[in-house]
C-alpha cells in the first residue's frame, strides 16, 4: 500500500466534499437535527395522565382516596363528571386516558372492615401506555388501602402495627427515571449509522454517473487505497458529526456523562469506520446513485432504528428476530453509549461489545475491498 496514492485519494475526495456546499450543510446539520426532533419528540415517560374523576360516594373517606392521585405527577385531573356518558365521550375522542370511578356506599364498606371498590377504566388502545398508567394508578391504590389498613390496626402495647415489608427503593444510573437519558445516546448510534452508511454509499455510485471512474482506473491506485483513501475523508467528516451530536446530548439534553472520554472516542472510530466500510461496499455494487442511496437507507434505517435495542426492548422479540439483531452494528454501540453515559463502565465490562464492533469493521472492510477489486478487474 502506498501512503502517497492513499493520501491523494483522500484529499480528493475530501475537496469534493468541501466544493459540495449543499451536500456539506446537509451532513453537518442533519445528525443535529434527528437528534433535536428525536430527542424531543420521542419519550417512552407516561406522565401526567389525563384523567377524569366520577365521585358517587361524596364522602371525606373518598375524596382522600382522589387526593392521592390529585398530588400525584403522573395524573393530571381535568375534571370532576357526574354520570358515565361523559367519560365514555372522554375516552372516545382522546380526551382523556383514564377515568376513576368511586361507587356509592364507598365509605359505608371502608368504615365497617368490609371490601371497598374502586373502578378503573382505561383506554387499551395502546396497550403499553395503558398497561404503565394502570400499574400507576394500582400502585396509588394499594398504598392507600396498606396505609388504611394499619391506621385500622388495634394498637398493642402502645404500638401500632405497620406494614410487613417497609420496601426501600434506590434507583441506579438514572435516578429520576427519564427515558431522554436512555434515548438520547441510543439516537447517536441510530443517527450516525444512518449518516455514515447514507454518505459513504453514493461515493463510488457518484464517480460511475459523473464518468470519473474510468480515469481512477486508470491510474496506478490498487482498490484497498481506493476504499481507504475515500472513507477516510468521510471518517473526519463523522468525526464532526459525532463531536456535535455528543455536546448537544451533555449540555442541550443533559444526559449525564460518567465514563471515559478516551474509550468513547475509540468506540465511536470503531463504530463509523465499519458503518462508512459497509456504505462503500454497498456503493461499489452500485451503478447508480439513486440506487445506492435506497441501499443504505434500507440497510442503516431499518436495522438501526429497530433492532438495535434502544427503543424496543431486544429480550421481548422473537427468539428469529433476536439472533439477527446479532449481526447489527448499531446493537453493541447502543450497549457502549448507554454504559459510558449513565453507568461509567469501561473495556473491562463492554470488551464484547468493543469487540463486535472491531470484528464487524475489519469484514466489513474486507468485504468492500473485494467488491471493489471485482469492479476494477
Amino acid at each position: 500500500m502506498s501512503f502517497r496514492r492513499l493520501k491523494a485519494v483522500a484529499k480528493k475526495e475530501l475537496l469534493h466534499i468541501v466544493r459540495d456546499i449543499r451536500s456539506l450543510y446537509l451532513a453537518l446539520a442533519l445528525p443535529l437535527v434527528m437528534l433535536l426532533l428525536f430527542g424531543f419528540a420521542l419519550t417512552l415517560d407516561v406522565d401526567r395522565i389525563l384523567t377524569y374523576v366520577y365521585d358517587q360516594d361524596h364522602t371525606p373517606q373518598s375524596r382522600e382516596l382522589l387526593d392521592q392521585f390529585r398530588s400525584s405527577r403522573y395524573f393530571q385531573i381535568e375534571r370532576d363528571v357526574s354520570n358515565y356518558k361523559t367519560i365514555e365521550r372522554g375516552i372516545d375522542s382522546n380526551a382523556i386516558l383514564l377515568s376513576i370511578v368511586v361507587p356509592k356506599d364507598y365509605a359505608k364498606h371502608l368504615l365497617s372492615g368490609q371490601e371497598a371498590s374502586v373502578q378503573l377504566l382505561i383506554d387499551g388502545s395502546d396497550s403499553n401506555t395503558a398497561g404503565i398508567a394502570l400499574g400507576y394508578a394500582d400502585a396509588i391504590v394499594q398504598t392507600y388501602a396498606a396505609r388504611m389498613r394499619a391506621g385500622a390496626r388495634t394498637p398493642r402495647g402502645g404500638q401500632t402495627f405497620g406494614p410487613p415489608v417497609d420496601p426501600r427503593i434506590r434507583v441506579w444510573y438514572n435516578s429520576d427515571l427519564k427515558s431522554r437519558n436512555f434515548i438520547v445516546p441510543g439516537l447517536i448510534a441510530v443517527t450516525m449509522m444512518i449518516i455514515a452508511s447514507m454518505l459513504s454509499s453514493l461515493t463510488i455510485a457518484r464517480e460511475w454517473e459523473n464518468g470519473t471512474m474510468e480515469q481512477l482506473l486508470s491510474t496506478p491506485v490498487r482498490p484497498r487505497e481506493l476504499v481507504l483513501g475515500k472513507l477516510l475523508a468521510y471518517f473526519l467528516l463523522g468525526l464532526t458529526d459525532i463531536l456535535i451530536c455528543l455536546i448537544v446530548s451533555v449540555f442541550i439534553f443533559q444526559v449525564p456523562f460518567r465514563g471515559n472520554v478516551l474509550f468513547l472516542f475509540f468506540s465511536c472510530c470503531l463504530f463509523l469506520f465499519g458503518a462508512l466500510s459497509w456504505g462503500i461496499f454497498i456503493s461499489a455494487g452500485a451503478r447508480t446513485q439513486l440506487q445506492a442511496y435506497q441501499m443504505g437507507m434500507l440497510s442503516s434505517f431499518l436495522p438501526g432504528y429497530m433492532l438495535s435495542g434502544f427503543v424496543y426492548a431486544i429480550r421481548e422479540m422473537p427468539k428469529v428476530i433476536q439472533v439477527i439483531s446479532y449481526v447489527v452494528p448499531a446493537r453493541y454501540f447502543v450497549t457502549i453509549l448507554t454504559g459510558v453515559f449513565l453507568k461509567g463502565v469501561g473495556l473491562q465490562v463492554l470488551w464484547v461489545e468493543t469487540s463486535m464492533l472491531a470484528g464487524y469493521a475489519a469484514f466489513v472492510f474486507v468485504l468492500a475491498t473485494r467488491r471493489m477489486r471485482l469492479k476494477v478487474a
